[in-house]
């Protein structure tokens, strides 16, 4: 398609580029919002349950349901041995990861059978009462385990490699080699996983599923009941969050759901409890960085080579992509002249890790900037100085190219960088905090600048595609469909922009229905940032073919050029004739106009050969920066978040309001994963922070108390995007690594900012405890 047109047809009159409420919003606020759970249930609706390994791994060597089988309001039970077609829902296509473990568990917690009954506490009740004997098998739950234990990888590792850093890392006059561990994290949604399946005739299925990626569970349904894809029919209105958890996650409860839907003839719901949810479902991958690198008197990086080992559960899942992005993101902001990066996806005895917003990336990302603080306090310099040293040059430079080889044409992390610099009033700042924290004897203070460069697309290139459907009705009024789902980021908000603005009427009258496999197939996982760079695109190509018949109409109809034809708000001007735009959408149907139109589109430019570590991976980059102030006590090793200034490039942003909530609550999100969200297995492979009780999300209380946060408004894509604004979801999660960095500073000047502390994430306030007391050892 011609973006060129797009361009010069966009932007007018406010219909782009302004701040709208979301479109459920006021939904939302008021409960009105329907999810799910809040369907009205057909006549005979059945509720299914899952009975639970309690072996972290081992030989199933009997199963007793007798008791389950008889428990009252149980209407059937069944097990891996009665699925229909293939009992395997590995999104991979490495048949690694049964919908019921059938001969031996994997971990504590994996679905062994399924229980339906009349009642969702029927069925709950009566899973507990099985009798499952097992044959012990060795078991380890985290990446030291995996490591002493020579576990296997759950996928093929990646090497990145540019120059020669083995030959080059001792050339350099410094050298330098340390190790971090970065926790996982829980998505903890509002809306917890659910599906609800209806059997219709034949080998039909319709399938509710609260999920990212509706083709993906209409394949993997089809593959459990053995039949194509054309006999399932998946839908997602809303879902109550997503994060990446929802990407894969989702297709067991929508095979479950339907198995017994099919075999009972009855609608049939399974949506777990909190508890079974966090024990049941992937998390954000936990990684141990270990890092070699050389430097210069001043700080310049001469070679990195690391390795990035993750904990990765018991089955593939999107373990290799995740440990692909960590690679993609090692770099940060920085050019590393040699280099050598090295993914070990490492296989564990516990739930298979999945996607979560940033995909690796913040794992990648976070490693880099903690190579960045060790050599400014080898050298004795402001994080900040060695950070902007070590920046990506302009393209030409030399400092341009990344390790994936990949050149950096749309750099502009230097004016974001200095700009937040200047706007946070940083240079005084911290040297205020310098003063405060020599005549301080208990709270001590830290504050930090740091970068975010983040690429945006699918590295999996078939991904970065998208359909949508437009209907426009006889009464001017607007269908719209597209391949994306919304979770409460604001997409079909956004996509309803794009259309309204095309056709040059009211947002309002825009209908975005529910996603639905039945109108646009093939779909992408809402992902990787890219859902409106996607689907706008494709949504915007589809009113695009229809208005060129409309323009084709009223040239003809008014005897006028084509060119002399314009859409005006609301209105259609022909010539010296002007009539509303419902008026001429009347007569082009009267006139046999299509009023319909399917539209595409693809991402151009990317490409990426995997085995050889060589490609054009993302079509651009996101940049942002962000700047935060924070306050220790080295008693305790509680904190407060003092202030947090940010400013964050989403392009020219299609809605600013909508932008803006997506970097506050990513920005929040990240400063969770990095202070207190702690995930823990006990000795038995048993997850012990598996409730609000025991798993600590950020409160609202939680949050900087001075929180300012800005758009680059002068920022544009330098690529056609959709009307050249640039993705939001992920890019601003990692804006959170201020927190960690600042929290790094106030701890290190117990020590006079001698050493590094090396904090690992999180960085509950036991480990900032413990932190302090140990640099207190060394000052």
């Amino acid at each position: 398609m011609d973006t060129s047109t797009f361009e010069k047809k966009t932007d007018i009159n406010g219909r782009m580029h302004v701040s709208l409420k979301h479109d459920s919003a006021h939904k939302h606020v008021t409960g009105a919002a329907e999810y799910i759970d809040d369907i009205p249930e057909a006549a005979g609706t059945l509720h299914g349950a899952l009975g639970l390994s309690t072996c972290p791994h081992g030989e199933i060597l009997s199963i007793d349901l007798d008791a389950v089988k008889a428990a009252p309001g149980v209407v059937w039970v069944f097990t891996g041995r009665d699925v229909p077609g293939v009992n395997d829902i590995s999104p991979g296509g490495r048949h690694d990861e049964p919908l019921l473990a059938v001969t031996d568990v994997q971990f504590h917690g994996q679905p062994i059978f399924a229980v339906i009954a009349e009642t969702r506490d029927a069925a709950r009740r009566a899973a507990r009462l099985a009798k499952i004997e097992y044959r012990p098998l060795p078991h380890w739950s985290d990446i030291d385990g995996a490591l002493a234990n020579e576990a296997p990888l759950v996928t093929e590792p990646m090497t990145l490699l540019r120059g020669d850093p083995q030959a080059e890392i001792a050339k350099p006059p410094h050298r330098l080699k340390g190790q971090m561990r970065i926790g996982g994290q829980e998505h903890f949604y509002l809306e917890g996983h659910i599906a609800m399946a209806i059997p219709g005739e034949d080998d039909e299925v319709t399938v509710w599923s609260s999920t990212q990626h509706p083709s993906e569970v209409q394949h993997m349904v089809g593959h459990i009941l053995g039949v194509p894809a054309n006999a399932v029919t998946v839908q997602t209105r809303r879902m109550g969050g997503g994060f990446g958890g929802k990407e894969t996650q989702g297709n067991q409860f929508a095979a479950l759901a339907a198995i017994a839907a099919k075999k009972l003839k009855r609608a049939v719901k399974f949506r777990p409890d909190r508890d079974e949810d966090m024990v049941m479902t992937g998390k954000r991958h936990d990684f141990l960085i270990d890092y070699d690198v050389a430097y210069d008197e001043r700080g310049r990086i001469h070679a990195v080579d690391a390795t990035f080992a993750a904990r990765c559960g018991f089955s593939s899942d999107l373990s290799g992509p995740v440990t692909d992005r960590a690679l993609f993101h090692a770099d940060s902001s920085y050019f590393y002249p040699h280099v050598r990066l090295t993914s070990k996806p490492l296989k564990t005895h516990t739930v298979s890790n999945t996607a979560f917003r940033g995909f690796g990336g913040p794992q990648g990302m976070l490693g880099a900037e903690r190579i960045i603080e060790e050599i400014a306090y080898a050298v004795g310099r402001d994080p900040l100085d060695i950070r902007k040293l070590n920046f990506y040059g302009q393209p030409g430079s030399g400092r341009d190219l990344t390790p994936y080889h990949q050149q950096v044409q749309d750099n502009i992390i230097g004016r974001v960088v200095e700009e937040l610099e200047q706007s946070s009033d940083y240079q005084a700042r911290r040297q205020a905090i310098i003063e405060f924290n020599r005549t301080s004897r208990f709270l001590r203070k830290g504050i930090a600048l740091t970068p975010v460069k983040f690429g945006i697309s699918f590295t999996l290139t078939a991904y970065n595609q998208a359909g949508a459907l437009v209907h426009v009705y006889s009464d001017g009024s607007i269908h719209l469909n597209h391949g994306g789902t919304e979770m409460g980021q604001g997409l079909n908000t956004k996509v309803a922009q794009v259309v309204a603005d095309c056709f040059q009427v009211d947002v309002d009258r825009v209908k975005i229905t529910a996603t639905t496999t039945a109108k646009v197939p093939n779909t992408s996982a809402t992902a990787a940032s890219s859902g409106t760079d996607l689907n706008g695109m494709a949504a915007y190509d589809a009113a695009r073919q229809i208005k060129e018949r409309l323009i084709d109409f009223a040239a003809r109809c008014y005897n006028v050029p084509k060119e002399e034809v314009e859409f005006l708000p609301n209105r259609v001007r022909a010539g010296n004739e002007i009539v509303p735009f419902e008026t001429l959408v009347w007569r082009a149907y009267y006139d046999r106009v299509q009023l319909s139109a399917a539209g595409f589109y693809k991402t151009p430019k990317i490409h990426w050969d995997r085995k050889a570590g060589r490609g054009h991976p993302f079509y651009y980059f996101a940049y942002g920066a962000s700047c935060t102030e924070v306050t220790i006590d080295t008693l305790t090793g509680e904190y407060l978040i003092d202030r947090t200034d940010i400013l964050h490039d989403v392009g020219k942003s299609l809605n600013p309001a909508i932008d803006i909530g997506q970097v506050e609550g990513a920005f929040v999100q990240g400063m969770g994963w990095l202070t207190t969200e702690e995930l823990w297995w006990d000795d038995k492979g048993r997850l012990r922070t598996h409730a609000p009780s025991t798993y600590k999300i950020p409160l609202a209380s939680d949050r900087p108390k001075i929180f300012n946060v800005k758009l680059a408004e002068w920022s544009q894509n330098a690529e056609a995007t959709i009307a050249r604004s640039k993705a939001v979801g992920e890019p601003p999660f990692m804006l959170a690594i201020s927190v960690l960095e600042a929290l790094s500073m106030a701890v290190a000047s117990v020590a006079d900012y001698r050493f590094c502390p090396r904090l690992d994430a999180p960085a509950t306030p036991e480990r900032v405890l413990m932190a302090v007391e140990r640099l207190k050892g060394l000052a």
